[in-house]
């Protein structure tokens, strides 16, 4: 049976690594989180004072980035691979609230999206891939033979974080993460290199009142439909 790529996206908190995980798994596919590339190369960023509160050296994280080495390695235990920055597991740190309030910042970069893209294309050559992110169907695989695109309202998405982050222990106010959802919405939507779009032949899912359930059917079924028509 010949194999496809599922390329998901949508804006911050929708559940796409979550969906993609599931697919991929369902499937025995590869799964790729690029979100959390972007992440562990803003947390490069913050352990070498190139971004913070108040400042950002563009420069000098474009001058790092040949040493930004961000690979993946599948934990048996979990399911899923954990992401590595230089070869140390980073999965934990990059899930920060601090890590999501300047992500978008280093999104918009257009050399670290070069570098990045360069990877995932490789990631993903071999089809059989789930690769979820921002700018997957249209510039990462606009081939792709199924695109979904996941939205959900600003306070939905803002909640989900709120509670996911208050499970890990971090003490945040939830007026804080929905600054923080809408802040990342309009830099994601709004940046000059490959911006936030939904493709032109994606499927649009609003999970704002689905469980993870509801949308994981969903998503199977567009899966099994493309997989008859291509075999």
């Amino acid at each position: 049976m010949k194999k496809i790529t599922i390329a998901i996206d949508g804006f911050s908190s929708t559940g796409k690594s979550t969906l993609a995980k599931h697919l991929a798994k369902c499937l025995g596919y590869v799964y790729v989180d690029t979100g959390a590339m972007y992440r562990t190369v803003t947390l490069y960023a913050m352990q070498h004072d190139l971004i913070g509160e108040n400042k950002f050296d563009i420069e000098g994280l474009i001058a790092h980035l040949k040493d930004i080495e961000v690979g993946f390695i599948f934990n048996k235990q979990l399911g899923f691979a954990e992401v590595y920055l230089n070869g140390v597991n980073v999965e934990n740190e990059i899930r920060t609230l601090e890590v999501s309030s300047y992500v978008s910042k280093v999104a918009t970069i257009p050399e670290v999206r070069r570098k990045l893209v360069e990877q995932q294309h490789k990631m993903g050559k071999d089809k059989g891939v789930v690769m979820d992110g921002r700018d997957i169907g249209t510039v990462v695989f606009p081939d792709a033979e199924l695109k979904l695109f996941l939205t959900a309202s600003a306070e939905t998405r803002a909640k989900r974080r709120f509670d996911e982050l208050n499970k890990r222990g971090d003490q945040v106010l939830f007026e804080e993460v929905l600054k923080n959802v809408e802040e990342r919405d309009y830099i994601d939507s709004h940046r000059k290199d490959s911006p936030l779009v939904k493709a032109f032949n994606a499927v649009e899912i609003d999970n704002s009142d689905m469980t993870i359930e509801n949308q994981f059917e969903i998503a199977k079924k567009l899966v099994e439909d493309k997989l008859k028509d291509i075999n």
